[in-house]
Order: C-alpha cells, then structure tokens, then sequence
C-alpha cells in the first residue's frame, strides 16, 4: 500500500492542557511518520483560508476565532492510508461518541474544543499543508521500522 501524507493540527485546548506530547506519542507509536511538524499561533489570514469551506455558516466566525485564540501545533504526517488511519485514531467529532482508545474518546470532552484537527480526505490535507507549510519544509525520508509496518506483495 502507497504512503500518502495527511494534515493535522493539536487545536488551542490541547496545547493548553499540555496534551500535546501525549497526542504525538500516539501518533508516532501508531507508525505515523512526521514530515514537518511546528508549534504556530494561527494567522487570521490562515484560519480565514482553512475553514475557508465553512465561510457564511452560523459557526464559522466562533471556529476563526478558538484557532486564532492560542498557540496549535501543525503537522504532516505520511503513513499508508494516512488520512483514513489519522482520523479512526482521532476518533468521532463528539468526544462522547468517540471510541474508547482514540485521541477524543480518552480525552476529549466538548464538541467545540476536541483536541485535534484531521484532514478529511487527500485533497483536504494537499489544501491544509499548503496553508502551513512550503513544499520545501516537507521532509522525505524512510525509518528503519518503516518496513515492518507494511507487508509487500
């Protein structure tokens, strides 16, 4: 299976609760492979263009507002499937609906502030990489347990 890479961001209330490193460590122990990773204070510029999806719905201003409240931490990450894997480990948008064991099922608690952003498909996280980060700040390379978590042929 192809390596694909996807977009992520630890939302304002996980790097206020001092998540963050707990959140990563998840990511990686899964076999998520880091190709660039900053600890940012969202532009409005920024937040305008990633929810830019969500412009004239009745929770768009409140979603600008809680991304440009405090700081995130941005990331992309490539694994197989990568976008479908992040967002199972992830878990469900309400953390009360959130399998036990995901990000939000084990700490999330409200809707509005769960965690952590994942692109829902290949083109959302192409779209959200390019509001973060350059193509030049996109690091390729293999792992040495790269190769155990896939199986060829």
């Amino acid at each position: 299976m192809p390596w694909e890479r996807t977009f992520a961001m630890l939302k304002p209330d996980a790097v206020q609760r001092g998540l963050a490193g707990e959140i990563l460590a998840r990511i990686e122990r899964k076999g998520f492979r880091i190709a660039a990773l900053r600890l940012i204070r969202v532009s409005l510029d920024q937040a305008r263009r990633h929810y830019a999806v969500h412009e004239g719905k009745p929770f768009y201003d409140r979603l600008v507002e809680y991304i440009t409240s405090s700081p995130v931490v941005v990331m992309v990450l490539e694994a197989p499937d990568a976008v479908a894997q992040l967002r199972l480990l992830v878990g469900a948008t309400k953390p009360n609906e959130a399998a036990p064991g995901s990000i939000r099922g084990d700490l999330g608690v409200d809707i509005s502030n769960n965690l952590i952003h994942a692109a829902d498909s290949p083109e959302s996280a192409a779209h959200e990489i390019s509001v973060y980060f350059t193509e030049a700040e996109l690091l390729a390379y293999r792992r040495a347990g790269d190769d155990w978590l896939v199986a060829e042929g």
